[in-house]
């Protein structure tokens, strides 16, 4: 009987190629499929051959797998100049032999298509190209370009056939671009079938906000990100960002960050935010939110460590101006590298494009803090469920990363200010409420702590006050008429303090008062007592010569009595 184990088919993982761009190899879980074609479809100016460059550059840079780069219509001159922005040096590449570059005219005016035609040209071109270079990796761009032309399909669909087959005999790693057609995916409407990996960009434009986007459609022989997920494309290249969520496997930390206001530390149960927590600071206009938010920004420079601030509604020049005039001086942190301000406005591009961004940022900054000033400013890039799905991803992303994030959240006057608009209460560990407290014509700043997750806080209302000396909190009075803030806190103070004084003033009066009567009343009992003494004196030699007149009476006694004996006994004798 034959072992039941040699029966198993056993697992063989798909090879891959990675693509080292940013994001695509994580959706891809590896990379394209190795030693297999994959097609890049999409309309005009959506990043086709920009993937494809970036594909055989990396691959020559990072993993040591020369390239063919085969173009229909730019030529290699171009090519070099469109992508020197980049810093991908294809022609240095190209000198060491680490990439070609070639490019093959077809003008359909100098066509005449006329009984067989097939791409066996084409293929000793592609031959002597990767044999000449060693080349691992192959991109074509665009098939169109090929095919521009002819008009007879079956013919076309054929040497499609026959170009994905010589390729994958030739063992190479093949990216072909094609323009996307009317119904199907491309204009031929094969390639997407034949291909091993089919990959659709899109570049849509909502509410005059143009986003990129790319989405999987197929991958034979692995999973894969079935979502859409939006691209950026700027000078480090192409750069995607996965937006499933990452989960909430995140490891969490005991450590405690100081919040930069060491009052506020003394709020929080465990002197600060905990670190990679995620903390949201809502309050109207002017509340100080985004004073509460460079705080906790200075004191992450000053340990050395990175923040990163990106910032909605001002300019970093002006952030910096004015957080000076309340005693915080972001500019040492920006001079030694320890802090970014990234200012944008959010209508600037589309909201999954922030996203973008900001990953991309952070991944290159490596920061310790992240703030987001104000999230209420994404909602003029799209509406409120996106903004909250958006802020959903990042908190996660940032949690992963053990990265604390600080969000502000600008409060309507009208508002319940225990709801936020975009409604990410639920997703912050920590959330400081801003409020102002108006009273006797004057708007004074209030704190307290909403909640903190997995610390003993502060429940106390404290009044928030920003001087040129930086953030400091104080206890509000809170008495019969409510709660006190500002000049009616002073002037109830001032008044206690005179109660105070009056109270103790009686005090002493009426101590004084008890004082003196204790000592006249101690007076009268020293003459009570010296009275007394002295009528026991008296009445002492009194009993003292009583008892001596007692004593000489009864000597008196006495001798009388043996006198008459005496005189007894002589008269008897004479008788």
């Amino acid at each position: 009987m034959k072992n039941s184990k040699s029966n198993k088919t056993k697992s063989v993982s798909l090879p891959k190629a990675p693509t080292g761009i940013q994001g695509l190899d994580e959706i891809t879980f590896g990379g394209f499929p190795k030693g297999r074609s994959s097609l890049i479809c999409g309309s005009a100016g959506c990043g086709k051959t920009l993937l494809g460059l970036e594909f055989l550059v990396n691959g020559a840079r990072q993993f040591n797998e020369p390239g063919v780069f085969l173009a229909f219509e730019e030529s290699p001159q171009e090519l070099i100049a469109n992508v020197s922005s980049l810093k991908f040096d294809l022609d240095r590449l190209a000198e060491d032999g680490l990439v070609t570059l070639d490019h093959v005219r077809i003008e359909r005016a100098e066509i005449e298509e006329s009984g067989e035609y097939d791409l066996e040209g084409l293929f000793i071109r592609l031959e002597h190209a990767i044999d000449k270079i060693g080349a691992k990796r192959v991109v074509l761009d665009t098939l169109e370009g090929l095919f521009a032309g002819f008009s007879n399909e079956g013919i076309i669909r054929a040497e499609l056939r026959r170009l994905f087959q010589f390729l994958k005999d030739k063992g190479v790693t093949s990216v072909i671009t094609a323009e996307r057609g009317d119904v199907t995916l491309t204009r031929q409407g094969l390639e997407e079938y034949v291909a091993d990996c089919v990959i659709l960009l899109d570049n849509r434009i909502n509410d005059q906000v143009s986003t990129r986007r790319l989405r999987i459609i197929k991958y034979r022989g692995s999973s894969h990100g079935a979502n859409e997920y939006p691209f950026l494309i700027d000078e480090g290249g192409f750069s995607v960002l996965p937006i499933t969520s990452l989960g909430l496997q995140h490891q969490v930390s005991n450590e405690a960050v100081p919040t930069g206001v060491p009052d506020l530390d003394a709020m929080l149960g465990v002197g600060g935010y905990y670190r990679g927590s995620s903390i949201l600071v809502s309050g109207t206009a002017g509340t100080g939110k985004s004073t509460l938010a460079s705080s906790l920004v200075i004191s992450a420079n000053q340990r050395g460590e990175r923040a990163l601030y990106f910032s909605f509604e001002e300019s970093p020049g002006q952030i910096v101006r004015n957080m000076r005039s309340v005693g915080i001086d972001l500019q040492p942190g920006i001079n030694k590298g320890l802090l970014k301000i990234n200012a944008n406005r959010p209508a600037f591009f589309g909201l999954e494009m922030h996203l973008v961004s900001i990953h991309k940022l952070i991944n290159e900054f490596k920061p310790a803090v992240v703030v987001i000033d104000p999230i209420t400013s994404l909602v003029s890039a799209s509406n409120y469920d996106d903004v909250r799905a958006m802020l959903t991803r990042l908190i996660d992303f940032l949690k992963f990363e053990k990265i604390t994030g600080l969000f502000t959240s600008l409060s309507n006057v009208d508002a319940n200010f225990e709801k936020t608009d975009i409604e990410v209460s639920s997703l912050m560990d920590t959330w400081l409420l801003l409020s102002d407290i108006e009273l006797n014509g004057e708007r004074n700043r209030g704190l307290y702590v909403l909640k903190s997750r997995g610390m003993a806080h502060s429940n106390q209302i404290r009044e928030f006050i920003l001087s040129r000396n930086g953030i400091k909190l104080i206890d509000v009075y809170v008495g019969t008429g409510g709660v006190l803030t500002g000049s009616s806190r002073l002037a109830q103070e001032a008044r206690d303090q005179e109660d105070v004084v009056a109270r103790r003033q009686e005090v002493e009066m009426r101590s004084a008062s008890l004082e003196r009567k204790r000592k006249s009343l101690e007076a009268q009992i020293g003459v009570l007592r010296a009275e007394f003494q002295a009528e026991a004196a008296e009445i002492g030699r009194l009993v003292s010569q009583q008892e001596q007149r007692d004593q000489r009476l009864a000597e008196e006694r006495s001798q009388m009595a043996s006198s008459r004996k005496n005189n007894s006994r002589l008269g008897t004798g004479r008788g």
